[in-house]
C-alpha cells in the first residue's frame, strides 16, 4: 500500500503544479521550470519506495523492463490517475474564474512529439532508475526531472508537452486540452514507453531482469 501511496501522492503534486503553473495567472515561460523541478524532487522523494513513476506510460516501460511486478501494474496506474483527477479538481478550484485556452492541436505532429520525449523520458528512468550499472547514483531524479523540463520547452508549443497518460487527463479537466485529443496522448504515451523498453533491452542485452 505503501508503493500506491507515494505513487499518488507524485502524480497529485505533478498535475497539481502543471494547473497552477500553466493556468493565468501562472507561471509562464517558467512553468515547465516549475514542472520539472516538482517532478525531481518527487521521484528523490518516493523513489526508494516506489520507484518514483507517476505516469502511466513509465509503470509500463518498468514493468516490460522487469523492475515492477504484474500485480502493481493496475494499482500503480489507478493511483496516478486517481491522483491526477483529484489534483485537475483543486487546480480547478484553485483557478476559479481564471480564463482557460485549449491548445489547438495538430495531431500528427502531436503524435510525433508525444511519441518521442516519452521515449526519452522512460528511456532516461530505465537507464537511471533501474539498471544495475548505474545503481545506488544521486543523479536519477534530476536526470528525470530535467527531460521533462527539456520536452516541455522543445515540444510544449506543438503537443502540450505531456508526456504523462495520467497528465493528459488532469489537462482534460482542467480544459487546458479537449477531450477528443486525448487518444494522441495515449496512444504517443505508451507507444513512445513500450519502444523505450524494448530499445532498452536490445542495448543492455546482459542487464538482468530483476
Amino acid at each position: 500500500m505503501a508503493k500506491y501511496v507515494v505513487e499518488f501522492i507524485g502524480t497529485f503534486f505533478l498535475v497539481l503544479t502543471i494547473g497552477l503553473a500553466v493556468i493565468a495567472p501562472g507561471a509562464g515561460a517558467m512553468a515547465p521550470l516549475a514542472i520539472g523541478s516538482i517532478l525531481m524532487v518527487m521521484v528523490y522523494a518516493g523513489g526508494h519506495i516506489s520507484g518514483g513513476h507517476y505516469n502511466p506510460a513509465v509503470t509500463l516501460a518498468v514493468w516490460m523492463r522487469g523492475k515492477c511486478e504484474t500485480k502493481d501494474v493496475a494499482p500503480y496506474m489507478g493511483a496516478q490517475i486517481l491522483g491526477a483527477v483529484i489534483a485537475a479538481l483543486i487546480a480547478g478550484f484553485c483557478k476559479s474564474g481564471a480564463e482557460t485556452h485549449t491548445l489547438p492541436l495538430n495531431s500528427g505532429r502531436a503524435l510525433v512529439v508525444e511519441l518521442l520525449f516519452t521515449f526519452a523520458l522512460a528511456y532516461v528512468v530505465l537507464n537511471t532508475a533501474t539498471s544495475k550499472r548505474n545503481s545506488n547514483n544521486n543523479y536519477y531524479g534530476l536526470a528525470i526531472g530535467f527531460t521533462v523540463l527539456a520536452g516541455a520547452y522543445a515540444g510544449g508549443g506543438i503537443s502540450g508537452g505531456v508526456f504523462n497518460p495520467a497528465v493528459a487527463l488532469g489537462l482534460t479537466i482542467l480544459g487546458l486540452s479537449a477531450g477528443s485529443n486525448i487518444w494522441v496522448y495515449l496512444i504517443a504515451n505508451f507507444a513512445g514507453a513500450a519502444l523505450a523498453a524494448v530499445i532498452y533491452k536490445i542495448v543492455n542485452p546482459e542487464e538482468p531482469r530483476r
